[in-house]
């Protein structure tokens, strides 16, 4: 349920979340608040009516003791929806308005002298509406009385109606209104923040130097993006640090280990010697890919373009292998193909390719070239024991050795492939890793022609 909840807010998003917050805030505080005018306004005009009948019912009460004042108390207005009835110690209508006259009495509250009582009911013989009535004990000359006084609520009923229709109609509208605003205002609000996501997509460790849009808010994006500029820089300087570090290394490394194969070609053919000669090598082969990383990271790769042979280049790597690696099988099937491109580093791509295929074959290597639907494709197979599926992207990153290079008598350094595949790349091509017939490792050039 987690897992489901959170894949819904990553496909709704920031903008979707916030507006349908805000829907929702606003809904369930316009619901609230409309209730409670509701309750309000109701018991608001309920109060007026019961003061309209209480000051009636006072001077109707006034008014007892003179006939002609009490006519004149009890004649209704146009506009008048109030209803009087005078009620006897015995509960007989004395004295009623016109519109009930002849009716029985209105209400069964017979308060005493000097008390006022309310309720509200249901009047048939008054248009068959619903009446707030006071009741009031009066201690008139001729004896007690009960005054009862009517005021009709209709009217309250039909304002709180329409003010319920009003709000059902106006509640959603607004709802509505607030999320679309939402949505529009953070979608504005987050456009800085878009663009520094497309910005940062475009940050590699080659071009550190570009920097974050800063907005000229002044508000927290604009911190996080100065916060995220002031990350950039730092890693910047680290990077360029180790990167001089490398390349400087390398040079120094250089001289003295050129001297000691100087030394070492004095020496003969001991198998001391041989095997010393062969691990120095190695070690210039290490700094020499030391220095190329070094400067494909500072500047990228500076290609040398013209027409290259690609099938020269094949059988000449293969000649050279054969004649390192006597013991293993070296075929080569190659169709004229011609690319443009840098023949240096495009020799240096097969040397590494073959070379990582020969220290894993067990007896062959096959190098094939051809031209598939505008491209010039390349493979590179063995008979060894393959890359699995899940080290096959691993296998281009710097430095990585499988567990069956691990040796460092095989000379693997974990660069050959990194270096190829930037190359490659360089020129506008893939380089991937498939599976051989034999079993082994097989893999895949593709350059545009």
């Amino acid at each position: 349920m987690a897992g489901l909840a959170g894949r819904i807010r990553q496909r709704l998003g920031v903008r979707m979340r916030s507006a349908l917050a805000a829907s929702v805030v606003v809904a369930v505080a316009s619901v609230l608040t409309g209730v409670a005018f509701v309750i309000a306004a109701r018991l608001i005009l309920t109060g007026n009516v019961d003061q309209d009948t209480s000051d009636r019912a006072a001077q109707v009460a006034g008014a007892l003791d003179d006939d002609a004042a009490l006519a004149a108390v009890m004649r209704p207005s146009l506009r008048d929806r109030t209803v009087v009835q005078v009620l006897g110690a015995d509960g007989r209508v004395l004295r009623a308005s016109a519109l009930i006259a002849g009716a029985q009495p209105i209400s069964s509250l017979r308060p005493q002298p000097g008390q006022t009582r309310r309720e509200q009911r249901r009047l048939a013989v008054a248009h068959d509406e619903y009446f707030r009535i006071t009741a009031l004990g009066v201690d008139s000359d001729a004896g007690p009385r009960t005054v009862l006084v009517g005021q009709s609520i209709d009217e309250i009923d039909d304002g709180t109606e329409a003010a319920i229709g009003a709000l059902a109609v106006g509640l959603p509208l607004l709802t509505v209104i607030v999320g679309v605003a939402t949505f529009l205002f953070v979608g504005r609000s987050l456009r800085p923040v878009d663009a520094m996501r497309r910005q940062a997509e475009t940050i590699t460790g080659r071009n550190l130097h570009t920097r974050l849009p800063v907005p000229p808010t002044g508000d927290e994006i604009a911190a996080l993006a100065a916060t995220m500029n002031g990350m950039l820089d730092r890693i910047e300087s680290a990077t360029a640090a180790q990167r001089r570090f490398v390349a400087d290394a390398s040079h120094e490394l250089r001289s003295p280990l050129s001297t000691v194969l100087a030394g070492l070609d004095l020496l003969g053919d001991a198998p001391p010697v041989v095997r010393m000669r062969r691990e120095s090598d190695r070690m210039a082969r290490l700094i020499s890919d030391l220095l190329l990383l070094a400067r494909v990271d500072e500047k990228g790769l500076q290609l040398r373009r013209e027409d290259v042979d690609l099938d020269d280049l094949v059988y000449l790597e293969r000649e050279r292998l054969t004649a390192e690696r006597p013991e293993l099988r070296v075929t080569a099937r190659s169709a004229p193909v011609r690319v443009s491109g840098d023949p240096h580093h495009l020799q240096r791509v097969l040397r590494n390719l073959l070379d990582n295929a020969a220290r894993h074959a067990r007896r062959a290597v096959e190098v094939t070239v051809e031209a598939r639907d505008g491209t010039a494709e390349i493979t590179v197979s063995d008979d060894g024991p393959g890359i699995a599926p899940a080290d096959r992207d691993r296998v281009f990153d710097r430095f990585v050795r499988l567990d069956e290079d691990r040796s460092r008598t095989g000379g693997g350094t974990g660069l050959g492939l990194p270096i190829a595949r930037d190359i490659v790349t360089a020129h506008g091509g893939t380089l991937t890793v498939e599976e051989s017939r034999a079993g082994g490792a097989l893999l895949r050039l593709k350059l545009p022609r």
